[in-house]
């Protein structure tokens, strides 16, 4: 799915308007070392890459607005030579011709000509505090320019958080972003069947780890989108459990919580099943609980409803559920308003999704939560952890449940992204033992 590049800078316009004056910056970020001599993959900063699309590190953006706008880029020179041995560079020539800039400079200029293009500018645009490097050289270039304040050269007075502005920007995901992410959901999807399809006793979490891994790649997913979670029986009660080194054993459940990257976009679902192929009564009265969850939260995520409707829908009927389990005791609002459904079921409903695997935007306007828009994606994914303790259950100890999708804001209610990889219990069992 090529990336249409018209649509970055359709966003640097938006941006531009948004911002009515000044100069904008914004950096890429650097390869990070590994070890010695070797770097981790470049990713790019999610912002960088949501105005841009440009793939190399080290490369900067900054805006212009005002009477004549302007889209700049530096990034690093041609080099025949490096090319050899670590692959093609743009260049700031043919930089600026595909990815629709007005002007492109090479790298090594950023120092001289950054205090130029900030010289008489009255506002100063970048994402504050995010890095101490980055800041103290932007310090650089603007004390440069104050520097020149008696001969007449005004500096930038005001500095704004891009942040504020890009995050709003980021929440409603464009028609091309929309079909980026619904690729990242068909592939994650994808990767949890083959998870259920591989999965037996004896056989260990990494290898299944590889079965997501092989898949994510296969259908051109760049790397995980985040680190995935593995978790065999009692491993699933840790929430962010990655060591994924233990051996699935029969009777255990294995909650498996993993998305693919796909040219920037992230999946993020989870889902729960049997290693021996069959949920035993405790797991499957469990999952129904959590699976019901879901659904009802689900059934909020619409158009007009607020952020936490999918969150209360959920907690409602995981309390209920709790009660029926013999988990707790007493009036369902009395535990609700008491937070004693926490003991089993310790985070949110959802967070949102995009670039980032949590992504950008704020939950709240004015102190209230925001209600949901077409265009906004976020994930819906209750759960229940239940550990050993001598006022449960035996038969529910170790159980560690969560069902997580991820999901777009329609029009007239929501369309789920991941829905291809397999929830009930009868899914779930036919696939394992049938594929």
């Amino acid at each position: 799915m090529p990336l249409d590049y018209t649509a970055f800078r359709q966003r640097r316009e938006r941006l531009i308007h948004a911002m009515g004056s000044g100069v904008a910056i914004l950096a890429a970020g650097s390869e990070l070392a590994r070890n010695r001599d070797t770097h981790f993959p470049f990713r790019s900063d999610s912002y960088f890459h949501y105005l841009t699309g440009f793939p190399e590190p080290e490369a900067v953006l900054v805006l212009v607005a005002g009477d004549e706008p302007r889209h700049l880029l530096f990034c690093r020179d041609k080099d025949p030579d490096k090319e050899i041995w670590d692959g093609f560079r743009y260049g700031p020539a043919a930089a600026a011709e595909v990815y629709g800039f007005d002007g492109a400079f090479p790298l090594a200029e950023l120092d001289d000509r950054m205090p130029e293009f900030l010289a008489g500018q009255a506002d100063l645009h970048y994402l504050v505090g995010r890095n101490g490097a980055w800041d103290a050289r932007i310090m650089g270039w603007l004390n440069a320019v104050r520097a020149k304040v008696r001969s007449g050269v005004r500096a930038p007075a005001r500095l704004v958080d891009l942040a504020d502005s890009l995050d709003e920007m980021r929440l409603i995901k464009g028609p091309e972003e929309l079909d980026l992410m619904r690729r990242a959901g068909e592939i994650s999807a994808a990767a949890h069947v083959r998870a259920l399809r591989n999965a037996r006793p004896g056989r260990y979490e990494y290898e299944m780890e590889a079965e997501l891994y092989y898949a994510f790649r296969l259908a051109g997913a760049t790397a995980p989108a985040y680190p995935s979670i593995v978790a065999g029986g009692a491993n699933a009660c840790i929430l962010h459990y990655v060591n994924n080194d233990q051996v699935l054993r029969d009777g255990d459940l294995l909650l498996i919580d993993a998305g693919a990257e796909y040219q920037g976009y992230a999946g993020d679902i989870t889902r729960t099943f049997p290693v021996g192929g069959k949920f035993s009564g405790p797991q499957k009265a469990v999952y129904e609980v959590v699976l019901a969850a879901q659904a009802a939260a689900l059934e909020q995520v619409r158009p007009g409803r607020t952020w936490n409707q999918p969150h209360d829908a959920a907690v409602r009927v995981l309390t209920r559920g709790m009660v029926d389990l013999g988990l707790l005791k007493g009036d369902v609002d009395g535990l609700i308003e008491q937070d004693s459904y926490k003991r089993f079921y310790m985070h949110r409903t959802g967070h949102w999704l995009g670039l980032d695997v949590h992504d950008a935007g704020d939950y709240k306007v004015d102190e209230q939560w925001r209600p949901l828009q077409p265009g906004m994606v976020l994930t819906v994914e209750p759960g229940m952890y239940i550990r050993p303790s001598e006022d449960v259950p035996g038969a529910y100890w170790n159980i560690g449940i969560r069902i997580e999708d991820d999901v777009n804001v329609t029009p007239d209610g929501c369309e789920v992204l991941t829905g291809a990889a397999p929830k009930s219990v009868a899914a779930i069992e036919e696939v394992m033992n049938h594929g």
